[in-house]
């Protein structure tokens, strides 16, 4: 088992113990993500490596801020506090995120490797910085600092 994996289990106990149900539901919630991708993959036995679970708890943050965002829309600010408490919990077995400033200056820098011919190429940026600072960055402000930078 990964290290992080374990790390979520020692997390489901420590919750069961202190009796809080609303971080136990999201941390089975979260073992259940993972579960179903070690199946989809074929990894049941071996599981998955602590990258391939950082980038599902990544995704399962980031559904949280947009369920939030979409509360936040309708009116509901209660269940968009809930969405946000839960990715609070998610992000606890995430990488520290960079600020936006870090992020600039990887773009910065990757931007003075590759010498875009302009907008056409931001895909190509966006890439090389996403695959540097992996889960420690918001893909959609990599994506906005990169065109911003390009025009």
């Amino acid at each position: 088992m990964g290290e992080l994996k374990q790390r979520l289990q020692d997390e489901v106990k420590k919750a069961m113990l202190a009796k809080d149900a609303a971080r136990l539901e999201c941390l089975r919630g979260l073992k259940s993500v993972i579960l179903y991708a070690e199946v989809a993959a074929g990894k049941r036995d071996n599981g998955l490596e602590d990258a391939e679970v950082e980038s599902l708890l990544a995704k399962e943050a980031k559904k949280r801020q947009e369920s939030a965002d979409l509360y936040v829309q309708g009116g509901s600010q209660e269940r968009a506090d809930k969405e946000l408490a839960e990715k609070a919990m998610i992000e606890e077995f995430l990488p520290k995120q960079l600020s936006e400033a870090e992020i600039s200056a990887v773009v910065d820098e990757i931007i003075s490797q590759v010498k875009p011919n302009g907008a056409q190429q931001m895909g190509q940026v966006i890439g090389q910085v996403k695959s540097r600072l992996g889960n420690t960055a918001d893909g959609a402000l990599i994506a906005r600092l990169v065109k911003e930078k390009l025009q």
